[in-house]
Order: C-alpha cells, then structure tokens, then sequence
C-alpha cells in the first residue's frame, strides 16, 4: 500500500471513528451520524478503489468496537453501514439497475431480520409489545434505505467529480 492510500484510508478510518464516536455520546442523530460514517468508506473506494474501501471499513470497524463507550452505535456501523460502500460498489458493477436494486434490498432486508432477530433474542422479556409492528419497520427501514442509497449515489457522484478536478 503506498503513502498516498495509506494516509487516505488511515484519514477516512478517523473521520468514521470520530462520527461513530458522536453518535455514542449525542441523544440525537445517531442514525444520521452512524449513517455519515458509513459514507467516508466510500471515499476510499472512489480515491483508491476497492482494496482501500476494505481496509477503511475493517479498521473503523475494529476501532470503534475497541474504543467507542456505545458497543451498539459500533455495531450498527459493522452490521449495517461500514461494509455497504464495498458492496455497493460490487454489486453497481452488474450495470443492471432493476437487478442491483433487488440485491440491495435484499442485503438490507437480510440485515435488518438479522437486527431484529437480535433483538427479539436480548430483549423479548422485557419489550415483548414493542415488536408487534416488524411490518412498519420493514417498510419504514426500506423506504429510508432506498432514501439513504439514492442520497449516497449523489454524493458518491459529487465527490468523484471533485476528484477528477484535483487531480486534473
């Protein structure tokens, strides 16, 4: 890995952590800042490509497991966000939209079944009511993924066109 890359993942990796490290300690906007730190990792891929996309999202993860106060702001990073630029990135390279947007949903749905199952498994006896609406969530959760996704295409879009600038 060359100086240049290095200092980019090693940047964005902080960048994440620090947003991580917010969202543990703010009352509010967790999601939002959660959400923020799941985008840096894309900056990586478009500045350096895929490998560097990896690695900024490994070394978040593993920081903000090992430093962050709130292990559940950590982990909605791991489970949901960190890892979504990587395969954001692999599954756009299909170049078949209707195709990409099935895998995307299903990525998120099989994730947010996995959170939910979790949930139900740590906290059933003392929220057994609070569940009852999974349907709600699954169509609140995928009508915000698909916001957050749209939203993440723009600024993956801005920031490479920003990039082709600096480096012209």
């Amino acid at each position: 890995m060359n100086i240049k890359r290095l200092t980019t993942v090693a940047i964005l990796s902080a960048l994440s952590v620090v947003f991580i490290y917010l969202a543990s300690i703010i009352p509010t906007g967790r999601l939002a800042l959660i959400a923020v730190a799941g985008i840096l990792p894309a900056a990586a891929v478009v500045a350096h490509g895929l490998r560097s996309g990896i690695y900024c999202f490994v070394v978040t993860a593993f920081l903000s497991l090992l430093i962050v106060p709130s292990k559940g702001s950590a982990l909605v990073y791991t489970v949901i966000f960190g890892h979504y630029p990587v395969l954001k990135c692999l599954i756009e390279k299909l170049h078949n939209i209707p195709l990409e947007w099935l895998l995307k949903l299903l990525l998120f749905n099989t994730l947010l079944t996995v959170c939910i199952l979790a949930f139900k498994s740590l906290f059933m006896t003392v929220m057994p009511s609070a569940l009852t609406t999974t349907l709600l969530i699954y169509i609140a959760g995928n009508i915000a993924f698909a916001a957050y996704d749209l939203c993440f295409s723009g600024i993956i879009t801005a920031y490479g066109r920003l990039i082709k600038k600096i480096m012209k």
